[in-house]
């Protein structure tokens, strides 16, 4: 008998991966399809189509099946055992929908496997090309949303955000007001990620808690569609999307399908497949009072949170490794690029220079404090270099060296405020882990545990939604027994321990923290001028 494995998918925006890991959670085999360079004839740039009103972002539905079939077939050449696979998971890009046409459940169940699914499905889908996350086609679908519930903040207490032009609500409101015949036509409604699960399963797949939450329609606390929420889209709704289950619900067996063409084990198990984000919190092995920062073009926090206060920015989701507690996810847009520019303004586009300078400068920066926003931010709404000495004064300049400090301090004390705003708190235990590019670069690690006074450990996410999806099939199997996902992941490799809080970070950042809220009022964008209100 060969020993067990467990599989985990990740439909991304660009390529379908694949990782099968051992029960040591060794990684033995992984594979991928990247969508534009493996399936030209869909035409997509990077795995979506941008429309002429450059608004509206979708991707065909049957690229995606297509893309199942291709690496499976490729495992298959390489000689890969489907009969050791006990249990398997997956992710979806969040928020993007797809809509099954009325009769596909039937096809999906008597799936013939002498042919390709691509194939066998390709008139199941009312609407052939599905909106994506990158679509922000909906204004005026979120207003009515806002208005029919009482307001952004309200929104936000229900569904853990408010309004986003991406969030699936949204979308299925559009797809309702512009094509009701469509919308009649279509008997379910699966978010990316349960439609890959009704693949494997032969079934539909039911919308699990975490990725629910990107939906602008589920009662993040009772777990619950909200009947406002889904009357201000579309009639007739909750019928279309059924009720939603825990993240680590084992769905059933994997279709006949695949033990008849690959060769799975009838005994496979196929347990709910959640979101891109919510996939890589479990990938990154996150614990109470952890928060993961991705240092990237845009900067992620990914934050365990007992007890959320939704605002008007960043979103609640049910954590999806349990289902007691919520996780939360803020963006930032001016993440690297931003640092690059001041790095090549004040630093002679060197980063060795630019982390002497950081080193050269005191914490706190004699009170000096800077707000740097190259494009709009999205936390808080705010554009613009705003910078202020110790006296709270508006200045045009400061020298390069804290021109720099002030960039690193102020990118951080705004995730830290952010979060908190959120209902994060900095607990004894936290740990704070670091990927992307900045996390290469222990001067600014070192600023961002002093802001947060917490050690900063790093991790590797190349694949983290992937991997994050195996260790969820492993965990579906025992968590109906109450084993938690970090007692079934404990054989993993641990972060690296980068950096340490500097003694009396703490009481130097406080004060300073607070003085940033303040100022952070004064910066924010207010359209009705013409400029960021003083």
């Amino acid at each position: 008998m060969a020993a067990p494995c467990f599989l985990g998918w990740d439909f991304s925006t660009q390529q379908l991966k694949v990782i099968a890991i051992d029960e040591h959670l060794r990684v033995i085999y992984e594979d991928s399809v990247h969508f534009d360079k493996d399936l030209p004839e869909f035409k997509t740039q990077g795995g979506a189509y941008v429309h002429s009103d450059r608004l509206t972002v979708t991707s065909p539905v049957l690229m995606w099946v297509k893309a199942l079939d291709m690496i499976l077939e490729k495992m298959k050449s390489s000689g890969f055992n489907f009969a050791q696979v006990r249990a398997l998971s997956g992710a979806g890009q969040q928020h993007g929908s797809v809509y099954w046409k009325k009769g596909s459940i039937q096809i999906l169940k008597n799936a013939s496997p002498e042919l390709p699914l691509h194939q066998l499905l390709k008139a199941c889908f009312a609407v052939s090309n599905s909106p994506i996350w990158m679509d922000s086609s909906t204004t005026s679908q979120c207003s009515n949303l806002e208005k029919a519930v009482g307001g952004a903040q309200r929104l936000a207490a229900i569904t853990g955000s408010r309004a986003y032009e991406r969030f699936t609500g949204n979308q299925i409101a559009k797809i309702y007001s512009q094509n009701p015949e469509v919308y009649t036509q279509t008997e379910r409604i699966s978010l990316v990620s349960s439609f890959a699960a009704s693949l494997f399963l032969g079934a539909y797949a039911p919308i699990d808690y975490s990725d629910g939450s990107g939906m602008n329609l589920l009662q993040i606390w009772e777990k619950v569609w909200s009947a406002s929420c889904l009357d201000a889209c579309a009639p007739g709704l909750e019928e279309k999307l059924r009720s939603p289950v825990p993240s680590h619900s084992v769905l059933g067996s994997i279709s006949p399908y695949y033990i008849q063409r690959y060769g799975f084990s009838p005994d496979c198990k196929v347990v709910a497949f959640t979101g891109d984000n919510p996939a890589s919190l479990a990938g990154m092995r996150l614990q109470e009072g952890d928060i993961a920062i991705s240092l990237g073009t845009s900067d992620t926090l990914f934050l365990w949170i007992q007890e959320p206060t939704p605002a008007l920015e960043g979103h609640i989701l049910c954590n999806p490794v349990d289902s007691q507690t919520f996780m939360a996810l803020l963006c930032f847009k001016n993440g690297s690029l931003m640092r690059e520019r001041i790095r090549d303004d004040c630093a002679s586009g060197s980063w060795d220079e630019f982390s002497k300078a950081l080193s050269s400068t005191v914490a706190g920066n004699n009170g000096n404090l800077g707000f740097y926003f190259d494009v709009m931010e999205i936390t808080p709404e705010a554009v613009g270099i705003h910078r202020f000495n110790s006296d709270n004064q508006k200045v045009s300049d400061f020298p390069k060296e804290v021109e720099i400090r002030a960039l690193i301090e102020g990118q951080f004390m705004a995730k830290r405020i952010h979060a908190e705003k959120l209902g994060y708190k900095v607990m004894p235990r936290t740990r704070i882990l670091a990927t992307g590019g900045a996390s290469h670069n222990k001067k600014i690690l070192q600023v961002l545990s002093d802001v947060f006074n917490a050690p900063v450990y790093t991790i590797d996410t190349a694949n983290s939604a992937c991997l994050g999806s195996a260790y969820r099939a492993i965990h579906g199997l025992v968590a109906e027994t109450n084993v938690s996902l970090a007692d079934v992941v404990k054989l993993a490799p641990e972060p690296r321990l980068a950096v340490t809080p500097t003694t009396g970070a703490e009481e130097l950042y406080r004060p300073l923290l607070k003085r940033y809220a303040e100022l952070e009022q004064k910066v924010i964008y207010n359209p009705t001028s013409s400029c960021p209100a003083k």
